[in-house]
């Protein structure tokens, strides 16, 4: 299958270096401390946030830092009729795992010792690119919520399908079957909090695919926090874009 033309587009007319549409929505769930939805192309997921509160479990309590806890999952209708995996299978515990472990880098938890915040990320829509979209709304949902962070986390991948690196892989190029990598960073400290890559790249390969996955995240963490600074002043709904990979600006958050 030819996944980049002879015309330099691809399968959904996107250029190789172009992200799909981006959208955000904060204070989706009435009930939360903080939520958003954030939509990247046909992806859709919503997150919630819990806390800080009192820890329910106390033996899980820690005396210096806040517990962050974290549960993912997928509606039944996300995927369409494609397979979809229960509840507690071992991959929404891994993805659990990978975003609970990314918040935390970010979340000043020393600062609410023996509390515990929540974050509920569900997929609604799965299009590619699911973990990147649960990262970037678990992020709205904290800043929602007013917890206090180091920086802002923010995710996208990049992969690399008939020798051309691809920003952004929706399902149909995510199941190709070549590599595909998985970032997220906290671009004002320049440290990168998940890295994960499910195929073997030759060094100066993955360099470029990396590259391109910081843009990536780069250009989300400029959308994020303008959109959020609009929604601030105005509360307003936020907009949809295509954001622009060459263009980053930092705002204080």
């Amino acid at each position: 299958m030819e996944f980049v033309s002879p015309e330099g587009l691809r399968i959904d007319g996107r250029r190789p270096m172009e992200m799909r549409q981006i959208r955000a929505e904060i204070g989706v769930v009435a009930k939360a401390d903080g939520s958003a939805m954030f939509e990247m192309g046909n992806t859709k997921v919503i997150a919630a946030v819990y806390g800080p509160k009192e820890v329910q479990n106390r033996n899980q309590q820690l005396n210096a830092n806040a517990l962050v806890r974290c549960e993912y999952t997928m509606a039944n209708f996300s995927t369409g009729d494609r397979m979809r995996k229960p509840k507690g299978d071992r991959r929404s515990t891994e993805i659990s795992l990978v975003i609970r472990q990314a918040m935390e880098e970010c979340i000043l938890t020393n600062l609410m010792p023996r509390s515990q915040i929540d974050i509920f990320v569900q997929v609604l829509q799965a299009d590619g690119g699911t973990r990147s979209a649960c990262i970037n709304a678990a992020t709205l949902a904290l800043a929602d919520a007013g917890i206090p962070m180091r920086d802002l986390v923010t995710s996208c991948g990049a992969g690399y399908l008939n020798s051309t690196p691809l920003l952004d892989l929706n399902y149909v190029e995510d199941s190709a079957g070549g590599a595909d990598v998985t970032l997220g960073i906290m671009p004002k400290l320049d440290k990168v909090t998940l890295l994960q890559m499910d195929a073997k790249l030759s060094l100066d390969t993955f360099e470029n695919v990396m590259q391109l996955a910081v843009e990536g995240c780069k250009a989300v963490a400029d959308y994020i926090r303008e959109e959020t600074l609009m929604k601030t002043i105005l509360q307003g709904p936020m907009i949809s874009r295509t954001p622009n990979c060459s263009s980053f600006r930092i705002f204080v958050f």
